[in-house]
């Protein structure tokens, strides 16, 4: 069964206007027989958004109608695909709880979702890692170098996993090596294989999945998914199950990366 687990949605404020029909389209042009839109979750309340544009996540605002439209779509295509109605909720370190009440709310309405950490804590500050290579290039100099970023990345990772979010807590970790996204223009001289395995030991002791990410190999300056081939496969012989995510922000992103895929 083909399947991408990782799609936005015309309701991504950072994203594409193409509609969600453009999406299904796309997909089942490729030979998908099942598909999850996981927009980004409205970030936790009382987080202020620190990107230059504020425009990480959707507003709490349009999350009913983001719910009925996606309801809509399913229907629509019973016939053709397999549609999942999901998130991608930011993991976000002191906001657990807040996080908590919000999935309490929503989280019954969806059939899946992802975890992911895009904000790293500096501080008592929260920074984007993955806006672009500029606001990366202050973070270096804010943290204090390419590894501390990193260290905190995979720290973060690794208590998003052990976080307890409640019932509804999703069960697939995001892209868990997205620090990478800018590596060849800011190389890393660490190695976090250390790093990596503790949180795949931890992803598996818990029976979550992993988010094997095709958006990587199309960022010039990643050229990789996420995580790479060598972490998927050692994924895969550990039982730890990968879903396969384009991380599609348009419709021609749909199957993004795809044939990286290697697990």
């Amino acid at each position: 069964m083909k399947r991408d687990g990782h799609i936005h949605t015309p309701f991504c404020p950072h994203g594409s206007k193409d509609s969600l029909n453009s999406y299904v389209e796309a997909a089942i042009l490729q030979g998908f027989h099942e598909i999850t839109f996981t927009e980004h979750a409205p970030l936790p309340e009382g987080f202020i958004d620190t990107t230059p544009t504020k425009d990480s996540a959707m507003k709490l605002s349009v999350m009913e109608e983001y719910l009925s439209v996606l309801q809509q779509i399913q229907k629509e295509y019973k016939q053709d695909l397999t549609i999942h109605l999901g998130l991608e909720v930011d993991y976000i370190e002191g906001f657990e709880k807040e996080t908590t009440k919000f999935l309490n709310e929503y989280a019954p309405y969806l059939d899946d979702s992802i975890l992911s950490v895009h904000f790293l804590k500096n501080n008592q500050n929260w920074y984007c890692l993955d806006y672009n290579p500029d606001v990366f290039e202050e973070m270096i100099t804010l943290f204090g170098s390419v590894s501390a970023i990193y260290e905190s990345y995979f720290h973060t990772v690794h208590q998003s996993i052990l976080a307890n979010l409640g019932t509804y807590k999703p069960k697939r970790i995001g892209h868990m090596t997205l620090v990478h996204k800018f590596q060849k223009k800011f190389p890393c001289p660490k190695d976090f294989s250390t790093e990596i395995d503790a949180i795949l030991q931890t992803v598996k002791l818990h029976h979550y999945e992993l988010d094997y990410n095709g958006a990587g190999v199309v960022k010039p300056l990643c050229c990789e998914t996420y995580p790479p081939a060598e972490v998927a496969v050692k994924a895969k012989k550990m039982g730890i199950p990968l879903v396969y995510g384009s991380d599609a922000h348009s419709a021609k992103g749909i199957g993004q990366g795809s044939e990286q895929i290697h697990a």
